[in-house]
């Protein structure tokens, strides 16, 4: 039997982290055993169930790269059929009508949590004479689950697990207006997708005793069940927003790559040896779910940040200067020039290996686009009156440099250091932060070729014109 796997958010809000990493799971899943991945949109829940959030989530995924194999299933427009499948467990005599009331049913609870026992449907309407029914009480529909004995999961990841049947209540399947409820909906639309393997976070697993029992009820086979753990805080506490528990549209518009979040929500839970760095294509290769530890993963943005950094460096130069142009158009609310495009472009290599995020990235592509109106402290401290006159005479020397490229800016330099009797740092990082309005950059040589001799020039001799106040003197790139 091909695996078919299912990703089934409920639109209630963002696509969140770990929602994220388990759609990676089951798609990682598919992949490896050549099977589907399908999509399920759960949303029964029409007052919080929103197109907004229904679309967030198709983004999301799209931009993790998530591709499914059908269309998106909608739970919403599978009423009748799972209704049909409550029905049929009544006429089967698997399930019964229940006339209790809601302030019957409080009373219920109130009482068990006096006696401090579990609370659960007492069954008062399971075995009772239909003839007894009300005629002013529009009944819900529960199944009537086994009282005695146990249940046994052999989960793939938290192994075999048990629960008292007693423990089980008879749980509405169909409510009081004829709406199904979740674990029946559950059921009948994974039957009905053929799903074969269920991944989700453990949080189900008291779920999957119940749902077991709807499928045996049935007589239709249930899939395989893996629980994967949640993830949490650094500080072990339950993921929070502090925590990063936002969208996954939060962590692109903050400038991580799609495939360094695969990577590093892969190593969430997930391990095969050593190996940390994990393309998707090696990912698919390895992936299992033998290799699901049984322990909550913790989140680490310090991680995360170093995953990121080390597929920047790896990126195509060409995409991460359409990445961090979109960026830049949108901070300097003006488009970017051929020419600006050009010097990004030829600056990128230089610029990404320093760089953890596209903003990181973006931040510091900047002063190739636009002159630097304002210094870093730091770089400010560099531009003393004497540094500012040492700059108007390298001006004047390199603008007699007949081959502008780095290694020959740099011989100049040295040689005009030298002349002065000083080491190349003097000259060098007044040079930087005349250029780039700070004292971080890439090789100043390196900037100083892509800038161009122009370009160059006009910083250097707008720096050695500004007063010592941190006003570079200067306006955008020519």
């Amino acid at each position: 039997m091909s695996v078919v796997t299912r990703f089934a958010p409920s639109p209630t809000g963002y696509l969140h982290i770990g929602g994220a990493r388990t759609a990676l799971f089951n798609w990682l899943f598919a992949r490896h055993h050549g099977g589907s991945f399908l999509l399920r949109i759960e949303d029964t829940d029409r007052k919080r169930s929103t197109p907004e959030a229904i679309q967030a989530i198709l983004d999301g995924l799209k931009w993790l790269g998530l591709e499914w194999d059908a269309p998106p299933t909608y739970q919403s427009k599978r009423l009748e059929r799972h209704a049909e499948v409550a029905y049929q467990l009544l006429a089967d005599g698997n399930a019964y009508r229940c006339y209790a009331t809601q302030d019957e049913l409080e009373a219920m609870r109130e009482q068990a949590r006096k006696e401090g026992r579990p609370i659960k449907y007492d069954g008062r309407w399971r075995d009772r004479d239909p003839a007894e029914a009300p005629d002013d009480i529009t009944p819900c529909i529960r199944i009537r689950m086994p009282q005695d004995g146990s249940t046994t999961l052999n989960d793939r990841v938290q192994g075999e697990v048990t629960v008292d049947n007693a423990q089980l209540d008879d749980m509405v399947i169909l409510r009081q207006d004829g709406t199904p409820t979740y674990n029946l909906s559950v059921v009948v639309d994974d039957y009905d997708m053929g799903i074969t393997d269920v991944i989700r976070g453990d949080d189900h697993l008291t779920n999957a005793f119940k749902q077991a029992k709807v499928y045996a009820l049935l007589g239709w086979q249930a899939p395989a069940f893996a629980h994967i753990p949640l993830i949490h805080g650094p500080d072990g506490a339950k993921m929070s927003k502090r925590h990063g528990a936002v969208g996954v549209e939060t962590y692109r518009d903050q400038g991580y790559l799609p495939e360094a979040m695969r990577n590093y929500l892969l190593r969430l839970g997930w391990g095969h040896g050593d190996l940390e760095i994990v393309s998707t294509e090696k990912a698919i290769e390895l992936f299992d779910l033998d290799g699901v530890g049984k322990s909550a993963a913790r989140f680490d943005f310090d991680k995360l940040d170093n995953f990121n950094g080390h597929y920047m460096r790896q990126a195509d130069d060409t995409r991460l200067t359409d990445l961090v142009q979109e960026r830049l158009e949108a901070e300097l609310g003006r488009e970017l020039t051929g020419d600006d495009r050009s010097r990004l472009l030829a600056g990128m290599d230089g610029l990404k290996q320093r760089a953890k995020t596209l903003r990181d990235l973006s931040e510091s592509a900047q002063f190739y686009v636009q002159r630097p109106k304002q210094l870093t402290p730091k770089a400010d401290k560099q531009l003393s009156d004497d540094a500012r006159a040492r700059l108007g005479k390298l001006a004047e020397r390199l603008a007699e440099v007949s081959n502008w490229n780095q290694d020959l800016l740099e011989s100049e330099t040295r040689d005009f250091a030298e002349g002065l009797d000083l080491g190349l740092g003097k000259v060098a990082q007044p040079l930087r932060a005349a250029l780039t309005g700070s004292t971080v950059s890439p090789g100043i040589f390196e900037v100083m070729e892509v800038l161009g001799r122009q370009e160059t020039l006009a910083r250097l001799r707008a720096a050695a014109e500004a007063d010592d106040t941190g006003d570079t003197g200067t306006g955008d790139a020519d």
